[in-house]
């Protein structure tokens, strides 16, 4: 599970509907729209469920501190102590692996304000990863967005990207918005694509919509990129929409 915005709740209901009691869940940066949904998912309050929670930090004590100001009395009304299910809090490092079951979770770093993570998960044959809340990773006119070789921060994300079935990264941005608020950490389609063609990416999903978007905008957007690119092939992504690797 990736972040614990607005959607852990219906997805905690889920979980507890499994027979498997345990879920690992890594956090890509702590604005408080990604710990909204901490409070309202479910598992936290079933002692008989295992959670374990980490995010790029030094220590899992940090990650547990940084949770726990949101979950303080104040901003939410339940402090961490409050919650029954056992939690063991863990740290990520970019471009260490994390062994979770047979898969295994890697952090990339990104391009945003105070920092963030993406995710690229390895297993059974599949790779996909979860890259949200992030600028291009070089200057415009420089890399890959300059028509030049990548830059080591591009190059690094194409090693790990490379041969992804599945790549659901920041796109909240149109190519000019972008050029008017670089500093905000959100990307756009057009540089999306250029990494994952550099990377032999099979899917991209264009994620992260603006909250200016509406269904209409999306609907030109999912029609400008459905014919691909460059052998990528581009949808937009959904709420609830499954993706199947096998296709």
């Amino acid at each position: 599970m990736f972040d614990l915005g607005t959607g852990a709740r219906l997805l905690g209901r889920a979980l507890l509907g499994r027979p498997e009691r345990g879920v690992n869940v890594f956090i890509s940066h702590f604005h408080i729209d990604h710990l909204f949904g901490f409070p309202f998912f479910s598992p936290v309050f079933a002692p008989s469920f295992t959670l374990r929670v980490s995010s790029p930090a030094f220590s899992g004590d940090t990650t547990r501190d940084r949770l726990g100001r949101y979950l303080n009395g104040v901003l939410h009304p339940l402090r961490m102590p409050d919650l029954p299910a056992p939690i063991v809090y863990g740290a990520v490092r970019p471009g260490v692996p994390n062994e979770v079951g047979s898969a295994t979770v890697t952090a990339l770093g990104l391009n945003h304000p105070g920092g963030s993570c993406g995710y690229v998960v390895s297993g059974g044959g599949r790779k996909v990863a979860y890259l949200t809340d992030s600028g291009p990773l070089s200057r415009p006119g420089e890399g890959l967005s300059g028509g030049g070789p990548p830059t080591a921060r591009e190059a690094e994300a194409i090693r790990l990207l490379r041969g992804a079935d599945l790549v659901a990264m920041d796109t909240m941005f149109s190519e000019r918005e972008y050029m008017e608020k670089m500093s905000w950490g959100h990307g756009y389609p057009e540089y999306a694509a250029l990494l994952c063609r550099a990377a032999e990416v099979r899917t991209l999903a264009l994620f992260h919509h603006s909250p200016d978007s509406h269904d209409d905008a999306l609907d030109r957007l999912a029609e400008k990129w459905s014919v691909g690119f460059d052998g990528v092939r581009v949808i937009v992504a959904k709420e609830g929409a499954d993706v199947d690797l096998e296709g």
